[in-house]
């Protein structure tokens, strides 16, 4: 199966997600027993991949100290908590989940119903305990300090904790040196073993390791900046062997041209996700002004594992007009577990199992339309639309072949109209039937009209029309 231009990617927390399948089912689940039934819920129309989110071996150091360190809410138990998905051992899947068969269990299952495989990576540091540790020290940053919290021993040698520039260090992870030309073999092996097990590998943090960032976090701890950027050999060499391999920076700080040109298909928005949480359209019209080729390697998304829940964070009216334009701009767009249904409790990833919410059923129809409805508008060519000044409202446009598709969208708390210009050849001349793809409701438009005026639209507030024309 190839990648469609825009893929639909839905995170599953595979830890919490198994520990939810055992309660419900009465037995232990692993990813190679999971009811089939399972599997044709989560394979709803319009999403084209599933990321297993931390299927891989975790590291009991790592146990240790997350329930050392960290508080238990309200709600669990001491039991509940575990290794961070992001303190890996092994890239080994984990045998609590069923191991290396499970996995591949898994990935049959979801490529039976059309579905790809996403998996993860973390490029910048490991477990304290990672078998690296002993056989390959040059592969991190090592120091002669003995700061608590930044610094620790292990086998004679100091290691460093992982962090980035901007925040303490992590207490349960060590910081491999991306400057290192070992470390750098290591990670085209290990990136090119993955890819075996999967159809796209999603990069943590991985402005982390460009040359300028790791070289202002770490100075002279990690010696010398080599004359090469970490990643573009790196993915030309797995891409040697893994041609079809989708692979996804998460990416902050303004690094998301920047990791694009050194070799990822996508990269986060996180721009954008701010500006549909805090601001208003027009900071999103300017944003949507980007170049086109940019644009469409971005991935969008309202939430994920380090995001707070949409439910929460933009909730009611904001929150379906926010989904509404991820789901239809141009790009990759993500979706997390339990945002169809609007849970609303963000859950740590030191935490093994979630507790039980009232899910929404009415939000989770609007999702499941709104899939429905994305994935027959969008592909081919897509241009932003003038809004006839209007503040509020956003309009952009597919075209593929004969097939023309409008959303128009008022990111407003008020009533809003506009009259949107078409620029297409053939509007004169005809009646056209325009249907929207979310309520199934046909407005007939004279193509004279159309063409000499533009369309006219009349939106309640945090609404939009998905028309097919």
């Amino acid at each position: 199966m190839t990648w469609p231009g825009e893929p639909v990617i839905y995170e599953i927390g595979t830890l919490p997600w198994l520990a939810g399948l055992s309660e419900r089912f009465g037995r232990p689940v692993t990813l190679g027993d999971v009811p089939g039934e399972v599997w044709d819920e989560i394979a709803a129309p319009g999403l084209d991949a599933v990321w297993l989110m931390g299927v891989w071996e975790r590291s009991p150091i790592g146990l240790t100290i997350a329930r050392a360190v960290w508080d238990v809410p309200s709600g669990y138990t001491i039991g509940d908590v575990t290794a961070s998905p992001y303190c890996v051992r092994r890239y080994q899947a984990d045998k609590r989940f069923g191991g290396h068969r499970g996995l591949a269990t898994a990935r049959a299952e979801l490529r039976r119903r059309g579905l790809k495989l996403i998996l993860d990576y973390v490029p910048n540091h490991v477990a304290p305990d990672h078998p690296a540790i002993t056989a390959y020290p040059d592969w991190f940053v090592q120091g002669d300090s003995t700061e608590p919290g930044v610094w620790f021993e292990s086998n004679g040698r100091i290691f460093a904790y992982a962090r980035d520039p901007y925040f303490p260090p992590w207490p349960d992870v060590a910081q491999l040196n991306a400057f290192d030309p070992g470390l750098r073999e290591a990670t085209v092996a290990t990136l090119t073993w993955i890819g075996e097990q999967c159809d796209g590998i999603r990069v943590d943090m991985a402005m982390l390791v460009t040359n300028e960032i790791f070289e202002r976090t770490w100075g002279t701890w990690a010696g010398p900046a080599p004359a090469t950027e970490f990643w573009p050999t790196i993915l030309e060499r797995v891409r040697t062997v893994h041609p079809e391999l989708m692979l996804i920076a998460e990416a902050y700080w303004d690094t998301e041209w920047t990791l694009q040109q050194q070799g990822f298909d996508f990269c986060y928005d996180k721009r954008l996700y701010d500006r549909l949480l805090h601001e208003d359209a027009s900071a999103l019209r300017k944003h949507l002004t980007a170049d086109r080729g940019y644009q469409e390697r971005l991935l969008r998304f309202l939430e994920n594992h380090d995001e707070e829940r949409a439910a929460t964070a933009v909730p009611a009216g904001r929150g379906r007009a926010a989904a509404i334009a991820i789901a239809t701009l141009p790009g990759a767009t993500l979706w997390h577990d339990g945002q169809f249904e609007g849970r609303r409790t963000r859950l740590p990833l030191h935490l093994g199992r979630r507790l039980d919410e009232p899910t929404d059923p009415e939000l989770t129809a609007f999702h499941h339309r709104l899939l429905a409805a994305a994935a027959r508008l969008r592909g081919g060519e897509w241009s932003l639309l003038e809004t006839g000044g209007h503040r509020d409202i956003l309009a952009w446009t597919w075209r593929r072949g004969t097939s023309r598709h409008v959303v128009a969208l008022n990111f407003g708390a008020h009533r809003a109209q506009a009259r949107i210009p078409l620029r297409w050849p053939g509007l004169s001349g005809r009646t056209w039937n325009l249907t929207d793809l979310l309520t199934g409701e046909v407005y007939p438009r004279d193509g004279d009209i159309l063409a000499r005026d533009g369309l006219y639209v009349d939106l309640p507030p945090w609404s939009a029309h998905l028309l097919s024309v």
